[in-house]
């Protein structure tokens, strides 16, 4: 066993299904402890998921949590995180640990930088600021303006203070193993979707390079290497072929488990894993970064995908909307004023953090300014996607995952 090891238990067939793109339930054993599979990974940005503890984070279900290179880079620095014993001791988390690699911030400061495109678009792909941005739009708006792609690296600026950086793939896997994950990402280009075919494709093979040269960063480091383990990531937008040619590449090097990037329309994403998926080995985990709305994980499970990631949960949170089983419900919406409809009603049932609390009192808090309700509702959303990414465990294991998705879709999307 190397840093990790991955066991697929159950694989969901169906008709329309691959071996390898099936959905399958396993187990991911890292240095901290298990991850059953399929999961999904709370994002604490800053070695903190906002408005949750990390003792709630367990009660809640979560596994695993996954923190920003770049952020923790800034603030407080790597060197803080290591001195502290890594990551996971650093937040008081008694869990596995992710770390992403920066390289999504090279898509915010650049490309998406003043404007609210995504990893996602809504249906066609075009540049309309009225985009729903899947990433945390209180942190994206703060970035530098400055960001220099090369073949080398990024040059970018602060959010901070406007001081001039520089990350590299060396770089990044150095600031990596100090923050001391049990899992994380060799450094890639996300590029928005709006960019042309030239683009993604040059952007997907400066990706191979760095990806090359963070695992050979990564090897020269013993110590690291019994500790960590490190995931190359598929990139190509939203073309078919250019997934397929970035995922053979990428499986081609010899990580230890796969991430597939983002930047996909919503009508593309679909094919656009499936055909990533198709040429991945099956053996190795799977990760899809930045995936959060319900519906996309279900079709990230359907399609073979292991974990997922995502600050969608606490993002929504914070502004007062809430997951229910028929879709998002918007709290500061006057229709909730008088509505004494328990909050816990409204979710799976296997998380008791919202008991006690009625639509009404949350509403009026989320009205109020009161930052009572921005907890009480980021609380309820991450439990609601926990829960619903468990209970797709649940159904893999016991074959009945097409029903599950096909139930969960006809209810959640009216």
């Amino acid at each position: 066993m190397g840093a990790i090891d991955f066991k697929i238990e159950k694989r969901a067939f169906s008709p329309s299904s691959s071996k390898t793109g099936a959905g399958r339930a396993g187990i991911i054993t890292t240095p901290h402890g298990v991850i059953h599979t399929p999961a999904f990974t709370p994002v604490g940005t800053k070695a903190n998921v906002k408005g949750i503890l990390p003792d709630q984070l367990k009660a809640l279900g979560a596994e695993v949590v996954l923190a920003n290179t770049y952020h923790l880079y800034l603030q407080p620095g790597e060197e803080v995180v290591k001195k502290a014993g890594g990551l996971a001791e650093f937040m008081n988390w008694q869990g596995p640990t992710i770390t992403d690699s920066g390289g999504f911030q090279v898509f915010s400061l650049g490309a998406a930088f003043g404007k609210t495109i995504s990893k996602f678009t809504k249906g066609e792909v075009t540049e309309k600021e009225d985009q729903l941005a899947v990433y945390d739009e209180s942190v994206a708006s703060q970035h530098g303006q400055l960001a220099v792609i090369d073949d080398e690296g990024v040059s970018f600026t602060s959010h901070l203070d406007g001081t001039l950086h520089r990350f590299t793939p060396e770089r990044s896997v150095e600031i990596q193993h100090d923050l001391g994950a049990d899992i994380f990402f060799a450094f890639d280009e996300c590029t928005s979707p709006t960019e042309p075919y030239e683009y993604q494709k040059e952007a997907m093979d400066r990706t191979h390079r760095w990806a090359e040269r963070s695992l050979k960063a990564h090897r020269q480091n013993i110590d690291a290497n019994k500790k960590q383990a490190l995931f190359g990531i598929v990139q190509g937008g939203r073309h078919e072929d250019l997934r397929r040619e970035s995922a053979r590449e990428i499986a081609s090097i010899g990580f230890d488990g796969i991430g597939i990037g983002g930047s996909f329309s919503k009508e593309d994403m679909r094919s656009a894993l499936s055909a990533a998926v198709s040429e991945l080995p099956e053996e190795l985990p799977r990760h899809f970064l930045g995936i959060g709305e319900p519906g996309d994980i279900l079709e990230g499970i359907a399609n073979g995908m292991d974990t997922f990631d995502c600050v969608a949960p606490t993002r929504i949170g914070r502004h007062g909307s809430i997951y229910t089983k028929r879709g998002i419900v918007h709290l500061r919406n006057g229709q909730y004023r008088n509505d004494l409809t328990p909050l816990s009603a409204l979710g799976f049932g296997r998380s008791s953090t919202s008991t006690g609390f009625t639509l009404a009192y949350v509403s009026h808090l989320v009205r109020a300014g009161e930052m009572t309700g921005s907890v009480i509702c980021s609380m309820h959303n991450m439990g609601f996607i926990l829960d619903l990414v468990a209970g797709a465990r649940e159904a893999i294991l016991d074959g009945r995952f097409d029903d599950y998705r096909a139930n969960f879709i006809t209810e959640y999307y009216g």
